[in-house]
């Protein structure tokens, strides 16, 4: 199979099921941004060395996939087999920021990304998930997606959040608590 089809040239692509749409269309935006978060978690994985944080970022890869192709299917009654998310899925995030917060001084104020490379991408995935959730919620008014996407996207930016903080500590850095200057 060629990775070039043609039939984008114009401005549409397929929806699974089959249903041609506009490129900009919210489905499109919506699993756009998902597959953008999908690369940078494939990013952050490449600069973690813990086997075991190497292998929940390959589940949420994954998780990550299956949102997307939920999201980019638009048929009623059509008989495509897609991959299922579930309530499980939400419920790894939550043990894993239980876990991880355990190990971190409680917040006291905002913090402000930074303090090393790899929490640094982390809060930029935090940032993409966030727009995933967003855009996901606007596609939600028209078409409906289902709701344990919704939650599992909501779920993963604060697992990612607390991914950010996790890391740097892990790695020796200081958080720097937003302080306003007027």
């Amino acid at each position: 199979m060629k990775i070039y089809t043609k039939t984008g040239d114009t401005g549409t692509t397929s929806l699974i099921g089959g249903k041609r749409v506009p490129k900009y269309h919210d489905r499109i935006v919506a699993y756009g941004t998902v597959d953008e978060l999908i690369s940078y978690v494939g990013l952050i994985r490449d600069l973690i060395n813990e086997n075991k944080l190497k292998e929940n970022l390959l589940f949420i890869q994954d998780r990550l996939m299956t949102c997307a192709s939920i999201i980019a299917t638009d048929c009623e009654g059509c008989n495509i087999i897609l991959p299922v998310l579930n309530e499980k899925d939400v419920e790894f995030l939550e043990k894993e920021i239980d876990k991880m917060e355990s190990q971190l001084e409680p917040l006291k104020s905002f913090v402000l990304p930074g303090g090393n490379i790899a929490s640094s991408y982390v809060h930029i995935a935090r940032t993409i998930c966030r727009r995933s959730e967003r855009n996901t919620l606007l596609l939600n008014k028209e078409h409906k997606v289902e709701s344990i996407v919704i939650r599992f996207l909501n779920r993963l930016s604060d697992f990612l959040f607390v991914f950010a903080r996790y890391i740097l500590k892990q790695n020796g850095g200081t958080e720097t608590n937003w302080i306003p200057l007027y």
